[in-house]
Formats: C-alpha cells, structure tokens, sequence
C-alpha cells in the first residue's frame, strides 16, 4: 500500500472496496483533491489499517468479504471515535442506510452517484453533520431509529461475523483461523445460530445473511 504526498489540509482518506478496479477509480478521482493513505479489500483489513494509519474519513463498500463495512466501521467506533465514515453501496436499503445512522454523522452514498455528491457528502460528514443520499432520506428520526433497531435484530457480533463467513462459503477451519477460536467454538456457536433463527441449510443460512446485510449479491 502505497502513500501519496500531501496535497490538502482536509481530511486523510482511507478506501476500503474489494472491486478493485472501483476502489482504484476512486482513488484516482479524491487523490485530485485529499491525501489517501491506502485501499484495502475487505473489511479485517479495513479495521487493522484503520488502526495503523488512523484516516480522518474511511469510505467504506458496506458489502465486503471476512467483515462487511457496517460491522468494521462499528469496530473502528470503538477504538478511534472520531473516525468518520462514508458508506458506498449498491443497495437502496433505508433500513442498511437507518442501521449505518447510528453510528453517528455519516455519509450514506450510493455507488452509481455522481462524483459531486460524493463531493458533497465529504463536506458534510467532515462538518459533523449526515448526509444521506436524497433517495432514502429519512424524514422521520424516530422510525429511522426503529428500522435500525429491526435491521440489527437479536444477533451478537460473534454470531454476525460466523453467519458472514459461512455464508461466504468458508470451511470451519479457516473459520476458527479467522476468529481465533477453536473449530469446535466455531462448530458451537453455528449449532446455536442455526436453532435461534430457525436455519436448516447453508442455503438458508446464505439467504439469512442476504436479509440481514452482512453479504451482498456481487453485481459483476
């Protein structure tokens, strides 16, 4: 991961999207105006280099694999507060977009926008204030805060991230490897998330994660 010199007193930018050829475009396009210190393409590494290199703003794919963008940004909250996050996306969910605004004055963008919203989604969240992209603008606050509520549903993080990687099609070793835990942990936590949610197959499982935002459909 390269560095670019500066070229701005704004923000420091730090890109995460597993397309690269996207992430790559829209490196090319803020590096005109921002500093960007790196790209990464999935969401473990978003949250190690967030933490290494501590961007003022992440803009941040929220379908990536190993972690999506919405549980990484939540774990970068945790550990560095004042990041600030822009989430780019594919999908017009209000309810992904309502679960994103809890974590405070984002940006929530989608991908096939034009540049100069994402210009002014910059300025925005950059100026503690949210920016939602006019198609979902939520009107009402309080719903907004209810459909979050809804998305989020009765999972813990641990289940979040076993549901992702299953759904993903990842053998339970490289599962434990991961996480750090041990395969039978792993094995534990699947049977228990399998009986609370009432999922029998890994195509249940998969079509779980789907509703529940943690994978998306690849467009290409």
């Amino acid at each position: 991961m390269q560095s670019v010199s500066p070229r701005s007193t704004g923000p420091r930018f730090l890109i995460a999207d597993d397309h690269a050829m996207f992430a790559e475009t829209l490196r090319g396009y803020l590096e005109k105006t921002y500093i960007v210190l790196g790209v990464v393409q999935d969401g473990r590494a978003m949250v190690a280099e967030a933490m290494r290199l501590r961007p003022d703003v992440i803009l941040v794919d929220v379908g990536m694999p190993l972690l999506n963008g919405l549980d990484a940004a939540r774990k970068i909250k945790e550990q560095v507060p004042n990041t600030k996050f822009i989430f780019l996306t594919m999908r017009d969910d209000p309810n992904l977009a309502a679960a994103a605004l809890e974590l405070g004055a984002i940006g929530f963008v989608l991908k096939h926008s034009a540049g100069q919203e994402l210009l002014k989604a910059i300025d925005q969240v950059w100026h503690h204030k949210p920016y939602l992209t006019p198609k979902l603008r939520a009107e009402d606050w309080v719903a907004t805060k209810a459909r979050a509520r809804q998305y989020s549903k009765a999972m813990t993080p641990r289940q979040k991230e076993i549901v992702q990687l299953l759904a993903e099609g990842r053998p339970m070793k490289e599962i434990a490897g991961i996480l750090t835990l041990s395969k039978k942990t792993v094995e534990f936590h699947k049977q228990q998330i399998r009986q609370s949610f009432n999922l029998h197959t890994a195509a249940d499982i998969v079509l779980f994660a789907l509703k529940q935002g943690l994978v998306s459909i690849n467009p290409e």
